[in-house]
């Protein structure tokens, strides 16, 4: 009589008089994986166990992250733009102040990453 898991098409292998289910995840086409995508892998490791563990063995792991990775990126892109409009910051600026311009920026860009994290990464 088959068990469950051979009617289900799973297989064993032996290993020192045992037999040993044939387990294998899910193959899942590669993509590439940016700094957000693996900001949000971290906290998915360390605080949604189950979700990320879900999301490995279905074999949706790498697009999911993928994902994450293009929204928060676009996220990221449109409100540095959106920032950089409503404090007047320009080329002109860069051109008539470098040093302004590069301190105001850093500054937009660290509000935007605050942003994205709490929105995306950490949610």
């Amino acid at each position: 009589m088959k068990s469950i898991f051979e009617q289900l098409g799973g297989t064993y292998h032996e290993e020192n008089g045992y037999l040993i289910p044939d387990l294998r995840l899910p193959t899942e086409e590669e993509q590439p994986i940016g700094t957000w995508g693996q900001r949000h892998l971290d906290y998915l490791k360390q605080y949604r166990k189950v979700t990320y563990t879900n999301l490995l063995t279905s074999g949706r792991l790498n697009a999911y992250l993928a994902d994450i990775d293009r929204q928060a990126q676009e996220r990221f892109e449109r409100l540095i733009e959106g920032m950089k409009q409503a404090q007047g910051i320009t080329e002109r600026l860069k051109e008539e102040n470098a040093l302004e311009w590069t301190g105001r920026l850093n500054n937009i860009r660290a509000c935007a990453r605050e942003i994205v994290n709490e929105e995306i990464i950490f949610a």
